[in-house]
């Protein structure tokens, strides 16, 4: 398969189906963190605009501005309201263009207000846990998808979520708790390998 995942420069996605055989690659505006051969360093509104043909396409957008638990700066009558309104509507216009040029392609985003519009173009949204893929953190992730089917989770993972509940809360909450610095964002951001890993194995040949 030919894959798209956009806004990722970890390529963390993106690998996952390379060790899989597929022909995948990674777009975002910074330059990646894994092999330059297998990235667009550009906007993926223009690489979406290429007549080029993808199997699959999958999004990473920006989830500072949409994100609920940035509601005390972005949300209605907040300082920076503004930059939600423009973050809401770029992500729209990107689900739009993306599932017009392929048939299977799915959002990624922590919860998010862009779930709210973008039920309104298309079904429910799943959520997920890292936990339900091995990793013993929270980190509740929404997931928009146009004709694939939601994960299926890692077998066993209710002991795996047994042991996340017991665990100290600088361990379960890790993502949230990260200290601040440089890497921060783009550390939070990036997708776990048990997740990476499910959408390699069950979004192919669809």
């Amino acid at each position: 398969m030919k894959v798209l995942i956009g806004c990722e420069e970890s390529q963390k996605v993106c690998k996952a189906f390379r060790d899989r055989g597929h022909e995948a690659y990674s777009c975002d505006i910074q330059a990646t963190r894994g092999s330059p051969d297998w990235h667009f360093q550009q906007d993926i509104m223009t690489l979406l605009t290429h007549e080029q043909k993808w199997d699959l396409i999958i999004l990473h957008p920006d989830c500072t501005a949409m994100a609920v638990s940035g509601n005390r700066w972005y949300g209605k009558g907040m300082p920076l309201n503004g930059k939600r309104i423009e973050a809401v509507r770029w992500t729209r216009e990107l689900w739009i263009k993306a599932v017009q040029v392929c048939n299977f392609v799915a959002l990624e985003n922590p919860v998010s207000v862009i779930f709210t519009e973008l039920k309104k173009l298309m079904g429910d949204i799943q959520y997920i846990q890292p936990y339900h893929f091995g990793h013993k953190e929270y980190k509740k992730t929404g997931l928009a998808l146009h004709n694939l089917p939601e994960l299926k989770y890692f077998e066993g993972w209710e002991q795996v979520k047994m042991f996340t509940d017991l665990a100290p809360k600088h361990e379960s909450e890790r993502i949230w708790r990260m200290a601040p610095s440089e890497k921060r964002k783009r550390d939070r951001s990036e997708t776990y390998q048990g997740i990476a890993d499910a959408m390699a194995d069950q979004w192919v040949n669809q």
